[in-house]
This record gives structure tokens, sequence and C-alpha cells, in this order.
């Protein structure tokens, strides 16, 4: 700790830039709690209608399922291209693998808007129709690279000696995949699941230029947010903000599982 100076000093420093970046979101929770038609000052009460009206508004109900439906879609593109690659990289040698490790990650390290105007830019060139699915592929594409680079990392985790074994023993293709690879990347697998099902929930550049007349959640609150910052608003920011944390610390955990250190003994 001496190397970073006083110890006090960093501390108040470190929760200086935590409150910075997370008082905007302690506000919105405060106030979707807040007896009032407006969001601001004075608190007049603590209410819970927001909530309740919430459960009844058709459009953001509708929303959000677009929203879940485009989630679930993603995680299927992602799960269906991206295993298959990560155990390529990991068992087999070919030309550019090196190359393909890198440019995998292109789609999530550019700007949302670079990738949204490609797509977007393809869609129309082929005369695709935008909908709820181009926005499903848009994602899925550039949230492939989460499942690649997990499930390639747990699988380095786990070595050789296993899959050589079960081949030595016979086993074929498909017995190697449900009896060794499966099971030991089972928990990193989920864990990219619910992280790209959570980054997908919440993702607007992409869906902004790829959505068609059927609009996800985060695009009904954008339109929202253009009249005016409701209560109604503050509440399902608040629960999106709560599902995103439990969904991403549980996808973290099960993607660093401690489980996989097990492997070797077995």
């Amino acid at each position: 700790m001496r190397a970073f100076g006083n110890h006090i000093f960093v501390t108040s420093l470190a929760s200086a830039v935590l409150f910075f970046l997370y008082a905007p979101i302690l506000v919105i929770v405060i106030f979707s709690f807040n007896d009032s038609h407006y969001t601001g000052l004075p608190f007049n009460g603590f209410t819970l209608r927001w909530y309740v009206e919430l459960f009844h508004d058709r459009q953001i109900l509708t929303s959000i399922w677009n929203s879940v439906y485009v989630g679930l879609g993603v995680v299927a593109i992602s799960v269906l291209f991206g295993l298959p690659a990560a155990i390529a990289l990991d068992r087999y040698t070919f030309p550019g693998k090196t190359a393909f490790r890198r440019i995998v990650l292109l789609p999530i390290v550019l700007p949302g808007i670079i990738t949204g105007v490609a797509l977007l830019s393809f869609y129309l060139t082929v005369h695709f129709r935008l909908s709820l699915h181009t926005i499903m592929l848009g994602q899925g594409t550039a949230l492939m690279c989460i499942t690649i680079t997990e499930v390639f990392a747990r699988l380095q985790q786990m070595g050789k000696s296993q899959t050589e074994a079960a081949v030595n023993l016979g086993a074929n293709e498909w017995e190697l995949f449900r009896h060794v690879t499966l099971p030991g990347i089972a928990s990193s697998l989920f864990g990219a699941m619910l992280i790209a099902f959570s980054i997908s929930f919440d993702e607007i550049a992409v869906t902004f230029l790829l959505t068609g007349r059927e609009n996800t959640l985060p695009m009904t609150l954008w339109s929202l947010l253009r009249r005016e910052v409701t209560p109604e608003v503050n509440a399902v920011a608040t629960l999106v903000v709560l599902v995103s944390v439990i969904l991403i610390v549980i996808g973290m955990y099960a993607s660093r599982g401690k489980n996989s250190a097990s492997y070797g003994n077995h």
C-alpha cells in the first residue's frame, strides 16, 4: 500500500470515484419510491404505486417481453456459434488461429454505433426487413465473443489430460463432448450466457439502428424520456439495474468458478 501513498487518501479517492459513478443510479432508485408525479425534490413520501402501475402498463410490459425474447435469441446464437469456435481454438491448429482469436473480439471492442451502421447497411443491401430478429442477429454477432473467450479460458484451465485419456479409451467426438468437455465448461458456459443476456437486455446503440416496428425496453424508455422523466420510468430503470447486477454477478462468479480447479483431481 505504501507504493500508492496514504491508505486513508487512497480509500477516500476510491470512494469519491465510486460515488461519482453511481450517484445518478442511486438518485433513480430513491425517486422511484417518491410519492410525486414528478422526479425531483421535495420527497413527498414513500410509495410503491409506481411499481404497481408499471405492471399495468401494456407498452412497457410488451417491450420487456421483446427484450427478453431478443436476449434469449442472442444467447442461443452466441452458444450455437461461440461454443464450437472455443472448442476449435483449444483443440485444433489451423491457419490464422492467432488472428482469429483477435478478430473475434472486434465486434464488442468497436463502438456499438459502428457495428449498428455496418449491420444496417448489410440488411438494407440484401433487402432484409428490420425487426426483432435483426436486433437479435446484430447483438448475437457482437456478444458471441463473450462465449468464445469465457469457454476458451475454461478449456485452457482444464488442460488436455482428460481429453487424451477419453480418446485413448475409445471415446468418439460426441462422447468426448458429452462426458468430458461439457461437464468441465458447464459453469463457464452458464456464466457467459447470463452475461450475454444481461448486456443484450440493456443494449441500445445497435438496437436503435436495427429496430423495426417493435421496440425493446431500452427503446421504449428512450421514447418516454424524450417527453418527461416520470417516477414510473425510474421504477423500470431500478428493476433493470437490479436484474442486470444480479445476472452479471452470478455470471462472473460462474464463469470464474473455483470448481474448475477440481478438474485436475479427477
